[in-house]
């Protein structure tokens, strides 16, 4: 396996390469030195930015990979990773203004997969798209909401107290997926007799994101106060309620999720504080 990044992973075979600004023609004339069968584009963003950074970061690699890829011997197949934010519309109903960066990630996020089925039913890619729910598990960024909950209860862990936790309001509801299912279901794909078409992948059950945030609590074993603020007006977006329906990826892939949101959490916790699960502790 090679890993094509800015910056080198933890471990494996790494190739230094800025998508955004390479040429289709370098970009072939690289990949083809590792003769790869398959090729997983996993280009992403976090939410931070504008549109048009949006673009940048998940279109425009995007774009750049699939003219490579057309000028490749041969048909890598291609595994792209796309995001449940695609089912959102461009922009809150209703609103006005800068694009809510939810709602540009997700339109960014779309575009791009519009471009790999596009490409397939064009002949240029063998592509398959999987859109990925709520991730969670070893490896979380830091950015996320549970990175931002373990940074928090690994400094108070370290020094022996208390923790004041203070998040916007935990009224949502979404379905989260362990990363190491995330990834099965990439070599399910890989696998599989299914080109062009587009599959979630995700538990397929809403959870309430309170209910993550108290698991990572209860196995950090620190004594936390939890303090939920109210969300600005521009933050109520209308899909509080986001669910997948993994039953075409079960059907088509042969993929199932296996790990349970308890396991995720309580393996995030112990890679990113380097601390065993400990026993419950109370939430106020």
């Amino acid at each position: 396996m090679v890993a094509v990044a800015r910056s080198a992973p933890e471990r494996g075979r790494f190739l230094s390469l800025d998508l955004t600004t390479v040429s289709a023609g370098e970009l072939a004339t690289r990949l083809s030195e590792t003769a790869p069968a398959i090729v997983v584009n996993a280009i992403g963003s976090i939410w931070g930015g504008s549109a048009e950074d949006m673009v940048e970061r998940c279109l425009t690699p995007t774009r750049r990979l699939l003219d490579a890829l057309a000028l490749m011997p041969g048909l890598p197949r291609l595994v792209h990773l796309g995001s449940v934010l695609e089912h959102t519309p461009a922009r809150p109903p209703g609103s006005t203004g800068p694009v809510p960066a939810q709602y540009a990630y997700g339109r960014a996020k779309a575009e791009a997969t519009r471009l790999v089925l596009e490409a397939t039913a064009a002949g240029g890619v063998d592509g398959t798209v999987l859109r990925v729910a709520n991730v969670a598990g070893p490896g979380s960024p830091e950015v996320s909401l549970l990175g931002r909950v373990a940074r928090e209860l690994a400094a108070s862990a370290a020094a022996d107290r208390g923790a004041v936790v203070k998040l916007s309001l935990l009224k949502a509801y979404r379905d989260y997926v362990d990363v190491r299912d995330v990834a099965e279901a990439v070599v399910a794909t890989a696998a599989a007799p299914v080109s062009g078409e587009a599959f979630d992948i995700g538990r397929g059950h809403a959870v309430p994101v309170r209910l993550l945030v108290n698991l990572l609590i209860e196995a950090s074993g620190v004594r936390t106060r939890l303090i939920e603020q109210a969300d600005r007006p521009a933050a109520r977006a209308w899909h509080d309620w986001i669910e997948v329906d993994t039953g075409p990826a079960q059907r088509r892939l042969g993929w199932r999720p296996r790990r349970s949101l308890r396991e995720s959490v309580d393996d995030f916790w112990e890679h990113t504080s380097g601390r065993p699960r400990a026993a419950l502790a109370p939430v106020h």
